[in-house]
């Protein structure tokens, strides 16, 4: 009981609501805004960063914008003031209108749009031979591995020659002394011969490119040119053949077999030496396929 003259005291409880209120899905729209737009970022700044000045230079060409005219009068315009017929005020522009309108009128667009083309087809084909060369250089490398792994070749490593050539990546079987691929006027590949193109074949399965096979000769004493060499050049380099597509390649990736003789020798000081009697297999470094484009 409260005093007399006393204020009663009152105590005031005042309850909470229960929970926060709902604020939306707002903030997951943005938020999915903001890391699709990181993400885009990102692959942009990936994109700039693999992509060679050349491919820039023709992607910036591609979206280049075609030249407007920059003024806002009638005369800038398809007859530009003049008339076509021979009345008129402006009857003296009309010759020059119709060369200008003329299909045989040069296009002030048209140079830009080849040099914009050609810079694309460049750019092109160095991705592609870039790439054509990563793949050659990983099929090497697999190559000299099988050599290695593998005690029955080791020995005929140095019988093997790889190397890249504008013509593509070039794997030779190259006679040594007292190490011959072929007997002595044969066109049959003896053992050693078998056994390196069944490996080689292994890496050439492994590349989807086109190959193309040549068989060499060495000079006679005296460097004579036998005239038999360009048969037995040539008998060489299809035996070869055979073997390679019986170890597993596709025939149809076979693209030329030729005999060359003694017409390209590895070691042109000496063209009697063991080695320039060789076979050739090359995997072509094929033409990028390039899109057609519309006529100007």
């Amino acid at each position: 009981m409260a005093g007399v003259g006393e204020q009663p005291i009152v105590i005031k409880k005042v309850k909470k609501g229960g929970g926060h209120a709902h604020h939306g899905g707002a903030w997951k729209v943005a938020y999915a805004d903001f890391v699709t737009a990181m993400m885009a970022f990102f692959l942009l700044m990936w994109l700039i960063n693999t992509t060679s000045p050349e491919q820039k230079r023709g992607i910036a060409d591609y979206f280049a914008p075609a030249s407007v005219s920059e003024t806002t009068s009638g005369s800038g315009g398809i007859l530009s003031g003049t008339a076509l017929g021979d009345d008129g005020q402006k009857a003296a522009g009309t010759s020059s209108v119709i060369e200008q309108m003329s299909p045989a009128a040069k296009n002030p667009d048209e140079g830009h749009s080849k040099e914009g083309a050609k810079a694309q087809d460049e750019a092109m084909r160095e991705a592609l031979k870039k790439r054509d060369d990563a793949a050659f250089a990983s099929a090497a490398q697999s190559l000299r591995q099988a050599l290695q792994d593998m005690p029955e070749l080791a020995e005929l490593s140095k019988n093997i020659i790889v190397d890249q050539t504008p013509e593509g990546l070039r794997i030779q079987l190259v006679d040594q002394e007292g190490r011959s691929m072929f007997n002595e006027g044969s066109a049959q590949p003896n053992d050693r011969a078998k056994l390196l193109l069944r490996a080689i074949s292994k890496v050439i399965n492994q590349l989807p490119n086109r190959i193309s096979i040549y068989g060499h000769t060495s000079a006679s004493p005296g460097g004579a040119k036998a005239e038999g060499d360009w048969t037995l050049s040539a008998a060489r380099a299809d035996a070869s053949r055979r073997i390679l597509q019986g170890a597993g390649v596709d025939r149809d990736r076979v693209y030329q077999v030729s005999g060359k003789a003694t017409s390209e020798p590895l070691y042109p000081d000496d063209p009697m030496l063991p080695g320039n009697r060789r076979i050739a297999i090359v995997l072509l470094r094929e033409a990028p396929v390039l899109p057609a484009r519309p006529a100007l």
